[in-house]
């Protein structure tokens, strides 16, 4: 994950450098050698999804000179736009994102919580599902409304199973669980939010170079006072994913650029609008095609 970058351009390297720095942990053996069970883990895998996300976006600068007109980033995602956007320092987002995947690991007990997609229903088919579904004391929320098609929901996982089954039933192209470690972007997150909320109101924020598109809100925000309350407020509260694309698209956004693992998000963004160009790059081989599109 993000070797080829590492071994091709420096400012990757002083990416992962200064990451590894404010982890005192070598990340770029992490990422390039595991094991992958311990890279696994939520507090590794998402200051090193960070980190690698960031060095690609530095060694596309690089090489064409990117000029993004604004960000937007899934979940995770957000904490590297930020970086990516000025907002916040490298070396105190991946210790942000160490503390939130810690504190994500323990929210909720091992095996009380679950997530499932649910394909081809509406939104509001989707929120009456998890209404339903869900017995005295249980808790079951959309999590992400990742595109028209697609929707995410979270809570108590025996919720998560009768709602899953309930879909199908009712003309669900698909519906399966998701192989998560927790009940994520629902209540049952809220311990992860209220430690999140007393780091985040201690650090330096500075003004953004370009506007990003917040999770809970799909709206733009330049003001650097609103970040720590959108970041501590994202932790429970849904992915308006197919929102912030949408977002973009009005803002004359007509091509957008997936950048990390995975090309997931470009998938998605072609379905919310076909008009939108897309393109990922994870490798220096989709780097190249990139650039031979371009």
């Amino acid at each position: 994950m993000g070797k080829e970058f590492f071994e091709h351009y420096p400012k990757a390297q002083e990416i992962f450098t200064r990451a590894s720095s404010a982890l005192h942990e070598d990340l770029a053996r992490l990422c390039f050698s595991g094991p992958p069970d311990i890279l696994k883990r939520t507090e590794n895998a998402q200051p090193a999804i960070l980190t690698v996300s960031v060095a690609i976006y530095e060694a596309i600068h690089t090489e064409l000179k990117l000029g993004p007109k604004a960000l937007a980033g899934h979940s995770l995602g957000e904490y590297t736009a930020r970086v990516v956007s000025g907002a916040l320092e490298l070396e105190t987002a991946v210790q942000l994102v160490r503390l939130r995947g810690k504190l994500m690991e323990t929210a909720c007990p091992a095996g009380t919580g679950g997530m499932g997609a649910i394909l081809g229903l509406t939104r509001p088919v989707v929120e009456s599902l998890c209404r339903e579904a869900c017995a005295p004391g249980e808790v079951l929320v959309p999590a992400n409304f990742n595109s028209p098609e697609q929707t995410v929901i979270s809570g108590h996982k025996t919720a998560v199973s009768k709602a899953l089954k309930m879909a199908g039933e009712r003309g669900a192209k698909a519906s399966l669980p998701l192989e998560v470690s927790g009940p994520f972007h629902s209540p049952l997150m809220q311990s992860v939010e209220t430690g999140l909320r007393e780091a985040l109101g201690k650090i330096t924020y500075h003004d953004l170079r370009l506007p990003v598109v917040a999770n809970c809100t799909a709206g733009f925000y330049q003001d650097k006072s609103a970040i720590p309350e959108l970041l501590a407020k994202q932790v429970c509260h849904p992915v308006l994913w197919e929102d912030s694309i949408l977002t973009l698209k009005k803002s004359g956004v007509d091509q957008i650029i997936e950048i990390g693992p995975g090309r997931v998000l470009s998938g998605l963004a072609r379905r919310i609008d076909r008009d939108i160009q897309t393109a990922n790059v994870e490798n220096l081989e989709s780097l190249e095609k990139y650039k031979n599109r371009s």
